[in-house]
């Protein structure tokens, strides 16, 4: 496990925290790996009847470590981390909730494709700038975003790299609830137990049923967007992009 990823496991609820605050909980490549672990295990573990994941500190998730991902640069159709994750996310039996505050950016939005059902407070902001970066969607998000907001708002956060709040998320079904100034934890433990409080069979197979009629096609959309993902992590275009993207960043720490 890393350590940056804390899980706790109690009363049949496994809570998975982004525990990087410093970095924003930018999330890393040993993150990743830890975050699929986290998941697989739960999947098969009957007593883990609820999964929720958290983020430490002012944001939920800044997306990936650009440094670190880059340091490890997959070949096409290569089984890394982050892939691992966003499978396990996609075919976990296992109702997953998030809570979610401050900035989810990239993974940090997409990734909440993958659970059952979002909690956003009054601080939340998604955006998704891959097009920005000189990359391309992951998770799924090209077919999934389009189905759930609509072509043409799609293409705003998708093309654009618009960003939205929590009223907006909640029009489009990102959001499934919305809690007020400091009543993020308070909303979640709401929504969990009365989860828990479900026939814990009845409710495990009908998360299963939802999610099963387009599972094949989100695997396989996944499975296209990572191999485009890693062609562009080589472009010369993604290298110009990022190396302008750590000059903006230095130049605005060094001015503080």
């Amino acid at each position: 496990m890393s350590e940056h990823v804390r899980v706790e496991n109690e009363g049949g609820v496994l809570s998975v925290t982004l525990s990087r605050p410093e970095r924003r909980n930018a999330i890393t490549i040993a993150m990743y790996a830890a975050l699929g672990e986290a998941v697989e295990s739960a999947t098969q573990d009957d007593s883990i009847r609820v999964i929720v994941f958290r983020g430490e500190g002012q944001d939920f998730a800044a997306g990936n470590d650009l440094a670190d991902f880059l340091n490890a640069v997959p070949r096409a159709g290569e089984e890394i981390p982050v892939w691992r994750f966003l499978r396990a996310l996609a075919t976990c039996e296992t109702p997953i909730v998030a809570a979610v505050h401050g900035n989810c950016v990239g993974i940090g939005t997409t990734m909440l494709l993958h659970c059952d059902l979002v909690i956003a407070d009054e601080s939340a902001r998604f955006s998704m700038p891959f097009v920005d970066l000189a990359l391309v969607p992951e998770a799924a998000s090209s077919l999934l975003f389009p189905r759930l907001a609509g072509r043409r708002r799609a293409a705003r956060y998708l093309l654009l790299c618009e960003p939205f709040g929590p009223e907006e998320a909640e029009e489009i079904g990102l959001v499934s609830h919305r809690a007020g100034s400091g009543e993020l934890e308070d909303t979640l433990g709401r929504v969990v137990s009365a989860l828990l409080a479900k026939p814990p069979e009845a409710l495990r197979e009908s998360q299963r049923l939802l999610r099963q009629g387009n599972r094949d096609e989100i695997m396989e959309r996944m499975k296209i967007e990572g191999s485009v993902f890693a062609e562009r992590l080589t472009s010369p275009e993604v290298k110009d992009t990022i190396t302008a993207f750590f000059e903006k960043r230095t130049r605005a720490q060094s001015s503080d």
